[in-house]
């Protein structure tokens, strides 16, 4: 799968399990069966869903394991991100680490905040790496990310675990347009008009990368 991603993209793609993936986050050692059995009962959607808290993962013991070892007891909220996407169109970052795991095989796109001046960032400071089934990761909070990109037709299926509060709706007014959720500041590509036309930043140039399968 990773050779043929790599033969096909305009994006080098690397593997999470690449030194190259440092910067940016960690591989963590979770047994993740159970929830990846969990995470194949929901129906794939035909666009892209995202649900903050999903009851049936954080009933699992593995949600205990990443209040504890990884968010530093703060109550954590699982849940997931699926459906169908190919490109960059957009990228967020958030006040604290997210940790993620890959119930299909799939790639993100990501950057680092560092690499955003007066709200703009080129393309070509992302990266591209491949994540297999089955996979944990932590991703830095000074890392850009977004939804994943499949790497079939039959979608992505991709766990996410926040503390609680994190992507909710904001309670107060805020000055800063890129805050659109609780922690979850958001820019989109000048390419992504669906997206802009709801209000978000127009922050990333460059070429929208498409991921090819």
């Amino acid at each position: 799968m990773l050779e043929n991603l790599k033969k096909l993209n305009d994006i080098e793609v690397f593997s999470v399990f690449d030194g190259e993936f440092n910067p940016y986050g960690r591989i963590v050692d979770l047994d993740t069966n159970e929830i990846i059995k969990a995470a194949e009962q929901f129906d794939m959607p035909g666009n892209v869903v995202y649900m903050p808290s999903t009851p049936e993962f954080e009933a699992l013991p593995i949600a205990k394991t990443i209040e504890t070892e990884l968010f530093g007891t703060l109550p954590a909220q699982i849940g997931y991100c699926y459906g169908h996407s190919t490109k960059l169109n957009a990228t967020e970052w958030h006040a604290s680490g997210e940790v993620n795991i890959a119930a299909t095989d799939l790639v993100i796109i990501i950057g680092l905040r560092s690499d955003v001046k007066n709200d703009k960032i080129d393309s070509s400071k992302f990266k591209a790496f491949f994540v297999p089934k089955g996979t944990a990761i932590e991703v830095y909070a000074t890392t850009l990310h977004y939804s994943p990109c499949q790497v079939s037709n039959d979608g992505f299926r991709w766990v996410v675990a926040l503390p609680k509060g994190t992507n909710t709706e904001l309670e107060r007014p805020v000055c800063d347009k890129k805050l659109i959720a609780k922690s979850k500041w958001v820019l989109a590509h000048i390419d992504n008009e669906e997206e802009i036309s709801k209000g978000t930043v127009a922050g990333i140039t460059g070429v929208n990368y498409e991921i090819k399968y």
